[in-house]
């Protein structure tokens, strides 16, 4: 907080012109009183208006009350309606001569009357008659497609006449007519099935000839299994009975019809709250065969219209209440139409249905009094708004800083000279918050320090309001303090200058000749060390000259001095890294005396190949790119990619000839052809003690001559330049069958490991009696070095060691020394085992590197220095990985060292190619699908392969390149 206070009193520096004093301008803080003025009115205002919506709304709920009423009553009249047409229709039925007619023609003869009562009332299901007899005479209007499906009706049927007779011996006769609209007879249908006694049903017995019909309870209907009601009134002239029927799907879909508002609830219910018809008559009965109940209210969860019958029975008959979070207006009106069947028609309207046009009336009377209100109040609304502007702008700061936006706004003034000085006060702090983020961000995003510096300094300046500045670092082998970074003007600030490090204050302040304050602070290192100066300029008042700027400013500086030394620490490990990584390259180098240079040629090339490829803006490779820290791991990756060779012996690494073990075994080889010559010449002397004869000598002659013909082959045989054939093979092992008397112990002078393996070998046998006959050449079992749990590697794939990938397929033997063995080799000087021994030092990289912490930045480099003998078809080792599997670097890898390896002039085991040779080979490996086709064509077409040859071949291997047929050799169409 004194900082902020220091701010608030500090001027502008020269960089940053002070912007204008608002704390002098303005009207002092009790003018705003006039808020408190309008807001008293305000408040006044809402008091009428409430009031006023309090009294509209005891107004609408009276006029509701009175609409309900009204409602109510001609509800009453429409249920009146439902049943009047049918008793109407009853009565003239009752005077009809078809209940006094006597013969089936006769009756059918007055069906015109029924089927117009039928079209005429819609609720009518069916009118017919009963007589004494036990005749019975029904029309049924066939309403739809369904009816006509349960009688089975003909297509265009309109209606149908169910009839019954009896003869003189009381045997029934019922049949089915079916009648179009004009009443044409359709189809005649006998109908033996059908029995029926209308004497029996109750409608027939309650039936008088009173004024008003017997209005039956409800029952399931004989032929059409519905449930309904009957209404039944005895003929004038007859003992005859003529009844209607009504089903209640009929009527709940009437008493649909009667709704006051489309979302209207319409129920008829009982004494016991049995739901008698609704909309939906599926859900409120339970029918089995003729038996049947009725749902109440409460066991079908009608909310609205429950609790309108329970007000009902507590008296309430029309009311205004809410259920299910909406206001309703019910009633409860007695269904007296039904005699001796006191039913209840409930039905509930919701209110803003109702009440709509009113609700809209309110609004709009509250808006005008709100206007009329508002409208008296232009002197207290604008001394409001103006007051309120400057609080909301300043509020609107203070909102943005508590969500972390410290970003400074424009400036504007206000009435209140107390609210534009608390707007500088804010706008300081801001300012000095922002550079605080800003230095945090750009001292753990930027990299370089010198960059570092600068964007560091032009904050700080800002934050502590300084005219200039400069950092500068010290140089310990000058002794002097050079300039990193300056901002703001010179002010004498010079690029460098000696300074006594061990006389040094924490900081130093003195006057310049423009009246400017020049102060130095130490930039120290966590461990006290001195790692440079930080230098600010600033005016010459009374913030600025509070100790506790220097305080604050010497703080600051801290995070500087530690960023400094951190980012020198971080650049000394990273050299200190990548040394150590070019001392073991140089080691392996080194190592081998055949392949010096290797681990230095093959990233020289393989960086240069990638980073020509970033460079590409089009074409197949325009889209990749590479950052700093990858670039940086791609150059430790290629430096170690055969870092794995230190593990690999080097008499296998450098076997030139195919016996060579630690030493070349010619040299033995030779040893025993020398002991066979001077055999041949001893057994001719012993044989013969005076001087040899021509043919003697001439036998001796031959026998040297076969002697020398058969080394120099088993010599040539050693060197590998040429690939064996069959007859050389042959000729190898007839060679072998030659003998030679052995008169030493062949187990004295062995190492412990090797006399181990001979005395293994010889377990069982009987002891050697000196001298032993032995072959020339031989594959001894103490040649064969077997695998040890100790020495196995963990490559094969179902090896449960395995946790790298590995795919490798795993030589019996871990050496097999075996002369003819080793001989026999068909092409070089290698055997599977020295392969396999050659081919695990990319193993022991993949191994040795993986087991290395390494940065989320560099996580890649074990995999892109394993990787490089890798082939596209996925063949290679040690992971069989294909060529989707494989980055660009990787394979950039896999390029880079086929091509060094091809041109290489060290190798004991070849020798060197020309650059035509190699790019030759390189495309018959494209073919194969052993290296990246597209690849190869861009190294081919990029042609750096003529800047390594320049670099680094000899003269002798650079010769003329047709890169059009070489491309032709990959067997891909050249673009």
């Amino acid at each position: 907080m004194p900082l902020f206070r220091r701010s608030r009193r500090s001027s502008r520096s020269s960089l940053h012109a002070p912007s204008r004093d608002l704390r002098s301008t303005g009207l002092p803080v009790r003018f705003g009183i006039s808020a408190l003025v309008m807001a008293g009115m305000i408040l006044l205002a809402v008091v009428l208006v409430t009031v006023g919506w309090w009294g509209a709304r005891q107004v609408l709920l009276d006029m509701a009350e009175r609409s309900a009423q009204d409602a109510g009553r001609i509800m009453t009249e429409r249920s009146r309606r439902i049943i009047d047409p049918a008793v109407a229709t009853l009565r003239q039925l009752a005077f009809d001569p078809i209940t006094q007619a006597g013969e089936l023609d006769t009756r059918l003869a007055r069906i015109a009357a029924f089927s117009a009562d039928l079209v005429a009332n819609p609720l009518v299901s069916a009118v017919y008659v009963g007589y004494p007899n036990g005749d019975f005479l029904l029309v049924r209007a066939l309403r739809g497609a369904e009816q006509r499906s349960f009688f089975r009706a003909p297509e265009s049927a309109r209606f149908l006449v169910q009839t019954i007779t009896r003869n003189a011996n009381g045997q029934e006769h019922g049949q089915y007519r079916f009648y179009d609209d004009d009443l044409r007879l359709l189809s005649l249908r006998e109908q033996p099935e059908y029995h029926f006694d209308p004497r029996t049903r109750p409608w027939y017995a309650s039936a008088n000839r009173a004024l008003m019909p017997s209005i039956s309870a409800p029952y399931v209907f004989f032929t059409t299994r519905q449930i309904g009601i009957s209404l039944s009134q005895r003929a004038h002239a007859s003992e005859a009975v003529v009844a209607i029927d009504m089903t209640l799907d009929d009527l709940a879909t009437s008493l649909g019809n009667l709704r006051l508002t489309p979302h209207s609830e319409l129920a008829l219910v009982d004494e016991a709250g049995k739901v008698i018809a609704y909309s939906d008559m599926n859900r409120v009965l339970e029918q089995d065969g003729d038996s049947f109940r009725f749902r109440s209210l409460d066991e079908l969860n009608f909310p609205t219209l429950s609790l309108l019958a329970r007000r009902a029975r507590s008296g309430q008959t029309n009311a205004l209440y809410h259920a299910g979070g909406q206001e309703w207006l019910g009633l409860s009106l007695p269904f007296n139409v039904i005699d001796d069947h006191p039913l209840h028609l409930l039905i509930a309207a919701p209110g803003d249905e109702l009440l709509g046009q009113l609700e809209r009336n309110r609004k709009t009377m509250v808006l005008i009094a709100l206007f009329l209100v508002i409208a008296f109040l232009p002197l207290g609304w604008w001394a409001g708004r103006a007051i309120g502007r400057s609080m909301e702008r300043l509020a609107a700061r203070a909102r943005r800083m508590s969500r972390f936006d410290f970003r400074e706004q424009g400036k504007t003034a206000s009435m209140l000279r107390e609210v534009n000085m608390l707007t500088e006060m804010v706008d300081n702090v801001s300012l000095t918050v922002e550079a605080f983020l800003d230095i945090s961000a750009i001292l753990s995003t930027e990299t370089h320090v010198e960059q570092m510096l600068q964007q560091v300094l032009e904050k700080f300046i800002q934050a502590t309001r300084c005219q200039a500045g400069a950092v500068y670092l010290w140089q310990r082998e000058s002794g002097q303090m050079q300039r990193a970074a300056g901002y703001g003007a010179d002010h004498g600030l010079a690029e460098s200058f000696a300074h006594d490090r061990q006389h040094t204050p924490s900081s130093n302040t003195r006057a310049l000749p423009d009246g400017s304050l020049r102060v130095e602070l130490d930039l120290r290192g966590r461990n006290g060390s001195l790692e440079g100066l930080l230098v600010l300029v600033h005016a010459h008042d009374s913030a600025h000259g509070d100790p506790r700027f220097l305080a604050f400013a010497r703080r600051l500086s801290g995070m500087l001095a530690v960023a400094i030394e951190t980012r020198q620490l971080i650049a000394a490990q990273k050299a200190l890294l990548e040394s150590l990584i070019r001392l073991m390259a140089d080691a392996i180098d080194a190592k081998s005396p055949y392949t010096g240079g290797h681990c230095e040629r093959v990233p020289h090339l393989a960086i240069m190949l990638v980073e020509r490829l970033a460079q590409e803006r089009e074409g197949p490779y325009a889209g990749f790119s590479l950052n700093e820290d990858e670039r940086y791991a791609f150059r430790l990756a290629a430096l170690l990619h055969d870092c794995g060779k230190v593990t690999s012996p080097e008499h296998i690494v450098d076997k030139a000839t195919k016996l060579e073990v630690i030493h070349n075994r010619i040299h033995e080889v030779r040893m025993r052809f020398e002991v066979l010559w001077r055999d041949a010449e001893l057994a001719l002397l012993h044989q013969l003690p005076q001087a040899l004869s021509e043919q003697q000598a001439q036998a001796l002659e031959a026998q040297r001559a076969r002697l020398r013909e058969d080394f120099a082959f088993v010599a040539q045989c050693n060197v590998g330049s040429e690939a064996m054939s069959e007859e050389a093979i042959a000729r190898l092992a007839r060679i072998a069958t030659q003998t030679w008397e052995r008169h030493f112990d062949d187990s004295l002078g062995l190492a412990a490991e090797e006399a181990r393996r001979l005395a293994a070998t010889r377990q069982g046998q009987a002891a050697q009696v000196l001298p032993v006959t032995e072959p020339l050449l031989a594959d001894r079992p103490e040649h064969i070095v077997p695998w040890d749990e100790e020495h196995r590697p963990a490559v094969e794939r179902g090896d449960p060691r395995n946790t790298l990938g590995f795919d490798m397929t795993l030589p019996r033997y871990r050496q097999n020394m075996g002369e003819l063995h080793n001989l026999g080799i068909r092409r070089g000087t290698l055997t599977p085992e020295d392969r396999f021994a050659i081919n695990n030092h990319i193993v022991q990289t993949l191994v040795m590197l993986k087991s290395l912490p390494w940065p989320e930045s560099l996580k890649s480099v074990p995999d892109t220095a394993a990787n490089h003998h890798e082939k596209m078809d996925g063949t290679g080792y040690p992971r069989r990985l294909k060529a989707s599997e494989l980055p660009l670097q990787d394979r950039v890898m896999a390029l880079a060292d086929v091509f060094e390896a091809l041109t290489a002039a060290d190798r004991p085991y070849k020798p060197a190619k020309t650059l035509s040779e190699s790019l030759r080979i390189m495309a018959n490996m494209c073919r194969e699908r052993h290296l990246d086709t597209e690849l190869f064509r861009y190294f081919l077409r990029s042609r750096l392969w003529e800047v390594y040859a320049g670099e680094l071949l000899k003269e002798g291997q650079i010769d003329a390149v047709d890169i059009v047929e070489i491309e032709a050799l990959t067997g891909t169409a050249a673009s």
